[in-house]
């Protein structure tokens, strides 16, 4: 470590501080308020296979990382147990995947927006019925919408689960996670110093620290 210092000293001590804060976009409001965005496009993929997405623009969630409101979103529409969106699909043998999310990437999420997308990968037979299954995707959004977010309580068409398991589980994963190459660590680090407060960049990016039905 007294190398390191002593190597990052002599390499950026010349770099001068401006005292200006970073910049931010966020008053680019609304990016995909465009026609092109509120369209259905046809891809022709090379490989034979059938998929459905679905994308929302939202408002930039960044700021939200300790409650990460996308994370618990995604975990609702990706259950596959009784009641879930993927398990009505399966019994019409309309789908055989369903997977929704954030990359929590530069492009999915920053200070200007952040995405939001579902993706169904279909059969034959649910490519023919495509109109139907967004249908059904939206349903289940709308019904989410209005039951609201559980922090205990079980979802009655989500089995079991909730925040508080979500943040367990996401707990478990981070302490006995494999060790990761250096480089890639000291990458991600740095990232994260430029998003979270200095207690959370370890962590910041992994765990659910708190909830926050409204957000």
């Amino acid at each position: 470590l007294d190398t390191l210092e002593k190597w990052v000293t002599e390499i950026f001590s010349e770099i001068p501080n401006n005292g200006l804060p970073k910049p931010s976009f966020g008053h680019l409001t609304q990016p995909f308020d465009t026609p092109e965005f509120h369209k259905l496009y046809r891809v022709v993929p090379i490989r034979k296979v059938h998929s459905l997405t679905i994308t929302w623009a939202l408002p930039p969630q960044e700021q939200y990382y300790r409650v990460k409101p996308l994370h618990y979103i995604s975990w609702l529409v990706g259950h596959e147990g009784k009641g879930s969106v993927l398990s009505l699909l399966r019994k019409k043998f309309w789908a055989l995947a369903l997977y929704g999310g954030n990359g929590e990437t530069g492009f999915e999420q920053n200070s200007t927006y952040s995405i939001f997308s579902i993706s169904v990968t279909l059969t034959d037979e649910g490519y023919k019925h495509f109109y139907e299954v967004a249908h059904v995707v939206f349903q289940y959004v709308k019904m989410l919408q209005q039951r609201g977010p559980d922090k205990r309580q079980v979802f009655a068409t989500a089995s079991d689960i909730l925040w508080e398991e979500i943040q367990k589980i996401e707990a478990n994963e981070f302490h006995y996670q494999e060790q990761t190459d250096p480089v890639d660590y000291v990458e991600s680090l740095c990232e994260n110093m430029q998003l979270f407060q200095k207690e959370d960049f370890l962590t910041g990016d992994q765990l659910l620290f708190e909830y926050k039905p409204e957000v």
